[in-house]
C-alpha cells in the first residue's frame, strides 16, 4: 500500500507517521516500576474517548499522513469491546500497519480474536522469565500464562513478536543474558528499554537505571552483536543478531542516547490529549473540541498546530520526572 501523502511534517522536518493510541488507562497488573506510590486514580468512563472518538481521530490522522498504529494502555485487551473495535480500525484505508502493545495475561485465550481482527504483529512487555520474580514485579501469578501466549502467538504466525524487557539494577539485571539467549532458539526480537522517568512510582528508579551502553557490554559475552539496517516503518529501536540466531535485539535508549532527531510518532492518550513528545508535559486537547462540536478540519488542524509544536528533542534525564502516568499516556 502506497503512502499517504504526508502533512504531518514539523518545522525540524520529521515525517510523523506513527501514531499510538492509549485506548485505557485500566490495567491488570500492579508492575512497581510503573504503579504510583498512592496507587493509580482511574479516569471515569466519561473521561475516556468512546472507541467511536478514538476511530474518528484515526481516520482524520490517516487522512493526514499515519500509516502505522499501535494500541496501548494500560492494558488494552481489559476495554471491553476491544475485538470489534480492533476490526473496525484495520478497515481504515491507507493504514499499511495496525499492532499491540500488552502485558500478555488476556493474549493465550484471544489470539484467535485478535488475529482475525487484523493485528499481525505484537509487544509483549514483559521483564523476567523467572516465575517467582514475575510475582514479586507484577503483583500476580501470571507468567506461565503469558508465556503460553507468547509461544501460541509464534505458532499462529504472528511476526514480529517483540518481547520488551525494561532492565533496572537490583530487579532482573541478572537476566539480561538469558533474555538475548531467547534469540538464538526463538525468532522473538528481545527490545531492551531503558527506563523513563515518568510519574512518582514506587521503585526507586534513580539508583536502578540501567543504560544501554551496558547492556550492550554484557552482550558481548554472547557473541558479536551485528547490525540491522532500518525497516521502512521501523522505530527508533538499534537492530542487532548474532551470527546464527533466529530473533534479534533491539535497544530503546531515549536517556542515554537520544533518537529525538528521527522520531516520527505522536501519541493519543486515553482521556483525548495528543502528545508529541513522550517525555514532555505539553498536550494539545482534542476530545474538549471534538464533543463541543468541532467538524473534522478543525480538528486537523489540531492536529497541524500540535506537529508544529514538537520540539526538537527532550532535556530529560533522571532527576526530571515526567508528571503523567504511563498507564494513561500510553506506552
Amino acid at each position: 500500500m502506497e503512502d499517504n501523502h504526508p502533512l504531518l511534517i514539523d518545522k525540524y522536518n520529521r515525517h510523523l507517521n506513527y501514531l499510538r493510541i492509549s485506548i485505557t488507562d485500566r490495567c491488570n497488573l500492579r508492575c512497581i516500576y510503573c504503579t504510583p506510590a498512592g496507587g493509580l486514580t482511574k479516569l471515569s468512563h466519561d473521561d475516556i474517548l468512546s472507541y467511536e472518538e478514538i476511530h474518528r481521530l484515526a481516520v482524520i490522522a490517516v487522512g493526514l499522513g499515519i500509516n502505522k498504529v499501535r494500541l496501548t494502555g494500560g492494558e488494552p485487551l481489559v476495554r471491553k469491546g476491544v475485538y470489534e473495535f480492533i476490526s473496525q480500525l484495520s478497515a481504515i484505508p491507507g493504514l499499511s500497519e495496525l499492532s499491540l502493545t500488552t502485558n500478555g495475561i488476556y493474549l493465550r485465550d484471544n489470539l484467535e480474536k485478535i488475529q482475525s481482527a487484523g493485528i499481525k504483529r505484537i509487544n509483549v512487555s514483559l521483564d523476567t522469565l523467572d516465575r517467582e520474580k514475575y510475582i514479586r514485579i507484577t503483583g500476580f501469578d501470571g507468567f506461565d500464562l503469558v508465556w503460553e501466549g507468547i509461544e501460541l502467538a509464534r505458532q499462529m504466525g504472528f511476526n514480529p513478536i517483540k518481547i520488551n524487557m525494561v532492565p533496572l539494577k537490583g530487579l532482573n539485571d541478572d537476566e539480561i543474558l538469558d533474555f538475548a539467549r531467547l534469540t538464538f532458539k526463538y525468532p522473538y526480537h528481545i527490545r531492551f528499554i531503558e527506563h523513563m522517568p515518568l510519574g512518582t512510582v514506587k521503585f526507586d528508579i534513580r539508583t536502578n537505571f540501567l543504560p544501554n551502553t551496558l547492556i550492550k557490554a554484557r552482550l558481548s559475552e554472547l557473541g558479536r552483536l551485528i547490525p540491522i539496517s532500518k525497516a521502512r516503518l521501523d522505530g527508533p529501536a538499534e537492530r542487532f543478531k548474532y551470527d546464527g540466531a533466529q530473533g534479534e535485539i533491539g535497544f530503546i535508549s531515549p536517556l542515554t542516547e537520544h533518537f529525538c532527531h528521527i522520531c516520527n510518532r505522536l501519541r493519543l492518550t486515553s482521556e483525548g490529549h495528543l502528545r508529541v513528545c513522550l517525555l514532555s508535559d505539553h498536550e494539545e486537547d482534542l476530545k474538549g473540541p471534538m464533543r463541543n462540536g468541532a467538524s473534522d478540519e478543525e480538528l486537523r488542524k489540531i492536529f497541524l498546530n500540535a506537529v508544529s509544536n514538537k520540539p526538537r528533542g527532550h532535556n530529560l534525564d533522571m532527576e526530571k520526572l515526567v508528571v503523567g502516568q504511563m498507564s494513561s499516556i500510553g506506552g
